[in-house]
C-alpha cells in the first residue's frame, strides 16, 4: 500500500501570515504552480482514488494535482484542518494580543493545548485516526490532499509516532509524503519540487 501526503498549495492568507484553521482563502499563483508541480511528480502513479479536505484551498489543490486523470476524488470531512476557533483570521501580533497566555501554554504542551472555541492536536487527533483507518483499507494507491496540521496527525496514525515525534515533522506546500505499508514494515518518503523520492526517518 501506497500514500501520498500532499498539502494544499499557498493561499492568500498563508502569505499575509493569517491563520486559517477550518477558513479559507484562495490559492496564490505560487500555490498553484506548487499544486501542477505535484501533478507532474505523480504523473506516473496510478492513482485508484484520492481523498481530500473539503476546504476550498485543499480541494482545488487535489484537483489540480489530478487534472486530466479520471481519479475518483472523495471530499472527508475529517481531514478538514485543526480548527484554529477563534484565532482563524488573525494575524500573529493579534493572536498575541488577544490571547497572551496561548503561546505559553503551547510550549508546555502544543499536542494537548485547545485554541479558544476551537481544536487541539489531541481532540483532533480521532479524526485522522479514522482516515488512517480508512486508507489502510484501500487497494492501491491512494491521494490524500489536506492541511499541514491534520497531515502530522495522519502521519502519527499511519506511521505509529508519538505525538511529539508528530509534531517535529512539517510539510512545506512544495512537500509530497509517500507512506508505504510492505512485509509488516512501514516507511516514510519524501519528495520536493521535481525530486524523487528519498527516504526520511521522521
Amino acid at each position: 500500500m501506497d500514500v501520498y501526503l500532499a498539502r494544499h498549495g499557498q493561499t492568500e492568507w498563508n502569505v499575509q501570515g493569517r491563520g486559517q484553521g477550518q477558513l479559507d482563502s484562495p490559492l496564490t499563483p505560487l500555490g498553484v504552480a506548487q499544486a501542477l508541480s505535484h501533478a507532474r511528480t505523480l504523473a506516473g502513479v496510478p492513482f485508484t482514488r484520492a481523498y481530500c479536505s473539503p476546504l476550498g484551498r485543499a480541494r482545488r489543490s487535489a484537483e489540480l494535482i489530478l487534472r486530466g486523470r479520471d481519479v475518483p476524488l472523495i471530499p472527508l470531512e475529517d481531514l478538514r484542518e485543526v480548527d484554529h476557533g477563534a484565532l482563524a483570521g488573525l494575524l500573529p501580533h493579534e493572536r498575541q494580543a488577544r490571547y497572551p497566555e496561548l503561546a505559553e501554554a503551547r510550549r508546555q504542551d502544543k499536542f494537548g493545548t485547545v485554541m479558544p472555541g476551537g481544536e487541539s492536536y489531541e481532540t483532533a487527533s480521532p479524526r485522522a485516526a479514522r482516515v488512517a483507518a480508512l486508507l489502510w483499507d484501500q487497494p492501491g494507491p491512494v491521494l490524500v490532499v489536506s492541511h499541514e496540521m491534520i497531515g502530522r496527525l495522519l502521519r502519527l496514525h499511519l506511521l505509529g509516532l508519538t505525538p511529539q515525534e508528530a509534531l517535529r515533522t512539517g510539510q512545506p506546500q512544495d512537500t509530497l509524503y509517500r507512506v508505504t505499508a510492505s512485509g509488516g514494515q512501514v516507511s516514510l518518503q519524501v519528495s520536493g519540487v521535481g525530486q524523487p523520492f528519498t527516504a526520511l526517518v521522521p
